[in-house]
């Protein structure tokens, strides 16, 4: 009898719960997306001021599917989570990989993507063609003992490795390579990016999609070298950003990602982008 009566307390409390905190749902007609519009292709501030790219046209795209107006602002990659849970905006879109330690402060949709990353350099550098250029090696968290990364290690002693700044290329740099290399950190890629072409920095290490079109604007002076990274290293691909009480907007946006991968919206934006499929 007890345990009855304690069954029927909790069920009525859960069902009291649940009654309030559908009545003060958030009903969701009007969404903020943040990304940074300088982190091509993923996302670019075009000639006009309106932002572009892969992730804006998807976001376009699943917003339409939830029948909610999405209005997207740029804003500084390395105070997005922190303005985030200020309340400042409502989703991170910008690449943001879905990691255990980002997951403590903020919850994450399921993935839109999954993506190697890699070394760029000059292309007439001695870095070029390191060992492995051209192979893929599939990692997990916290792997030692990798033959390849020790062969970098040695053939990168000394040298000068861009990063941007708070992000998960920036953990797996310092972690392999800070004791050999000398890591400088920068606000966006791009900073970045112009310090390799002109011999500023000898290495950077970031998203290589990304790099695709770095590479492009840099009319070939810059090559990958080296093994590009995939695996869980970095988490299981990239997601929305979104505060944890937002649950609601969590499963509508899940719900859309999902429509998104079967019915081919992503891949053919991954296509058009990247040129090659991005899907998780």
């Amino acid at each position: 009898m007890k345990l009855h009566k304690l069954l029927l307390s909790g069920a009525m409390a859960l069902s009291a719960l649940s009654m309030s905190a559908a009545a003060h749902a958030k009903d969701w007609k009007t969404v903020t997306i943040t990304l940074e519009g300088a982190y091509a292709p993923w996302n670019i501030t075009n000639p006009d001021g309106t932002l572009g790219g892969f992730e804006p046209e998807l976001a376009a795209h699943l917003c339409a599917g939830m029948k909610v107006e999405c209005k997207l602002v740029a804003s500084d990659w390395d105070g997005m989570i922190p303005a985030l849970n200020a309340g400042k905006f409502d989703v991170i879109m910008d690449a943001l990989s879905i990691t255990d330690e980002r997951k403590q402060v903020i919850d994450f949709t399921i993935p839109y993507a999954n993506t190697h990353a890699g070394f760029a350099t000059q292309k007439d550098s001695p870095l070029a063609n390191a060992a492995g250029t051209g192979s893929v090696l599939k990692l997990t968290p916290g792997q030692t003992g990798v033959a390849e990364i020790e062969a970098m290690k040695t053939a990168f002693k000394g040298k000068t490795i861009g990063i941007q700044a708070a992000t998960v290329y920036a953990k797996f740099i310092y972690d392999n390579f800070g004791s050999i290399a000398t890591v400088r950190e920068y606000k966006t890629g791009a900073e970045r990016d112009l310090d390799l072409e002109s011999g500023r920095i000898d290495l950077a290490f970031d998203d290589a999609v990304y790099f695709g079109t770095t590479f492009e604007k840099a009319n070939g002076a810059l090559v990958f070298t080296g093994p590009e990274f995939g695996g869980t290293i970095f988490g299981i691909g990239e997601g929305l950003g979104i505060r944890k009480a937002d649950t609601d907007l969590k499963a509508m946006f899940d719900k859309a990602i999902t429509a998104a991968l079967a019915d081919g919206t992503v891949k053919t934006l991954s296509m058009k982008w990247f040129k090659t499929d991005v899907s998780p």
